[in-house]
């Protein structure tokens, strides 16, 4: 069995493998990089982040697809459409996620961005009204996106830990948002949410090699598990615990994790 020690050492080298930008251009963060406006890039990556799963070339190409036909000014386009305008993307369609519910994301945003100071204004808010929890924060926020009555269909798409999910995509979403390095990676552009109270992006890859590594016992990938890898993470790093989501996240997608034998 590894060693706290080895263990430490294992995730520092496969984080600093990882956190580079040369990890930009196959990955959906790349989208948000196209961007240089802090609310074109949190808009931009907060598209991209929802519809963020199955295959990276197709996330791609769809978000990709969505912010042109935004004409590459996803902030100006969210303030000013209006509701003939959003009929451009009703044939918009990336798996389940279709133009009836990317109408009524866009719609939402544009509320938040008129009534809430937009995603950075609405998820500070609520992490301060949530006494700095990180799950009761997702959920508010998603409370507050959904009260524009969409239909029940559009709201599973934006996932809720009350109700156990992993809020993957979210939470992926805050660590491009609020994480702080300079490596170039995360954009760390939001400065009310601490990086130590982000909660780890899980996903397949992540919860793997979290397991093979003696990090996880829970066996779903739920909020729980979430919770429970997060813990053991902060006792690695407690002020930047999630920068071992590239050590977990690239080692899982890119094969590259070899199990550490027992000591």
């Amino acid at each position: 069995m590894q060693t706290p020690e080895q263990l430490r050492t294992f995730l520092d080298e496969q984080a600093d493998r990882f956190n580079r930008p040369e990890f930009i251009e196959d990955d959906p963060i790349s989208i948000p990089h196209r961007f240089s406006k802090k609310e074109d890039i949190e808009i931009a990556g907060f598209l991209t982040a929802t519809i963020a799963w199955g295959q990276r070339p197709v996330i791609l190409k769809n978000a990709l697809e969505l912010v042109e036909r935004m004409d590459m000014a996803p902030f100006s386009f969210i303030l000013e459409h209006s509701s003939q305008e959003r009929k451009r993307f009703n044939s918009y369609v990336h798996r389940t996620f279709n133009g009836v519910d990317l109408c009524y994301f866009m719609k939402a945003l544009q509320q938040l961005y008129n009534t809430e100071k937009g995603l950075e204004g609405c998820f500070s808010t609520s992490f301060q009204e949530s006494d700095a929890d990180m799950g009761a924060t997702i959920s508010s926020v998603r409370q507050k996106f959904m009260r524009y009555r969409p239909q029940v269909r559009t709201g599973k798409h934006f996932a809720d830990p009350s109700r156990n999910s992993s809020a993957k995509r979210i939470n992926m979403f805050l660590r491009w948002m609020v994480r702080k390095d300079n490596r170039g990676v995360d954009f760390g552009i939001w400065n009310k949410i601490p990086p130590s109270a982000l909660y780890i992006p899980l996903d397949l890859h992540s919860g793997t090699v979290a397991r093979e590594l003696g990090l996880l016992n829970r066996k779903q990938d739920d909020w729980k598990a979430v919770t429970e890898l997060t813990h053991r993470l902060r006792k690695l790093d407690s002020t930047d615990p999630i920068r071992y989501d590239f050590a977990l996240y690239g080692t899982g997608v890119f094969n590259r994790y070899q199990r550490i034998k027992n000591a």
